[in-house]
């Protein structure tokens, strides 16, 4: 049976964590909300199970994922679940633990690039804030993205099993949000992140290992790896971005 995946239709987004794990694994899923409405996909259905009086306790928001009878929310949470169903996550039950706080911290940073052009409010346009989303942004490529990227060097250079993974000595999905994370803020800023490589190395070594991993290259080539647009979490608003420190 395949996974159920459900996020919004034309937009990478928090899904986008999800879908990199699924594509390395070569796991059969499908997109619910970009599927075929005369099969009973499309967003409609994500919809309707959002609204749902018959789940014993619906999502809050997307995505979230369907397995058989279980309905799994929130991105962490999901990979938390599919980690060791992929082969994606270490094989100690302990660090598995380890493996879900760093991707909650993971989580904790793409909340961060959202609120860089949206600091005010969700439901004001990017048009209606753009003087507090310049204040938020520079001071995120001052302050915490440093901070978030120099916490995650260091947690590669001191992985006792080596530097080429964030935990343990195998790809885990924690590599792969961090490739997404990465990847995603190389769009959104690139002035302050042109230097990336010379600051973080193994970070930047990491993104591009994983990269050129075969199932995640064959992914990243075809048409089911939507484009990043300013709709989505990573936006490029030129006056948001500057050089780094």
């Amino acid at each position: 049976m395949s996974f159920e995946l459900y996020y919004w239709d034309g937009l990478q987004g928090r899904g986008e964590f999800v879908r990199l794990a699924l594509e390395e694994a070569r796991a059969d899923y499908v997109e619910v909300a970009r599927g075929d409405e005369a099969l009973g996909l499309g967003t409609a259905s994500m919809l309707a199970v959002l609204g749902s009086r018959s789940e014993a306790c619906p999502p809050f928001a997307p995505p979230f994922l369907r397995d058989g009878e279980l309905l799994i929310s929130q991105t962490a949470n999901i990979l938390f679940y599919l980690g060791p169903k992929l082969g994606l996550a270490p094989a100690d039950e302990g660090l598995r633990y380890v493996a879900n706080g760093l991707q909650l911290t993971i989580a904790d940073a793409v909340t961060e690039v959202h609120d860089t052009h949206h600091p005010l409010a969700s439901g004001l346009y990017y048009e209606d804030q753009k003087d507090a989303a310049r204040l938020r942004a520079h001071d995120f490529i001052d302050h915490r993205l440093p901070k978030f990227m120099r916490y995650f060097e260091r947690v590669l250079q001191q992985n006792p099993a080596g530097d080429a993974y964030l935990i343990g000595a195998t790809l885990t999905y924690v590599d792969l949000s961090m490739f997404q994370l990465i990847d995603g803020l190389h769009y959104a800023f690139p002035k302050a992140t042109r230097r990336f490589g010379e600051h973080y190395p193994c970070l930047a070594a990491l993104h591009d290992a994983v990269a050129a991993r075969p199932n995640i290259a064959a992914y990243l080539a075809s048409e089911r790896r939507l484009a990043y647009n300013e709709s989505g979490i990573f936006r490029h608003y030129p006056e948001l971005d500057k050089a780094a420190r």
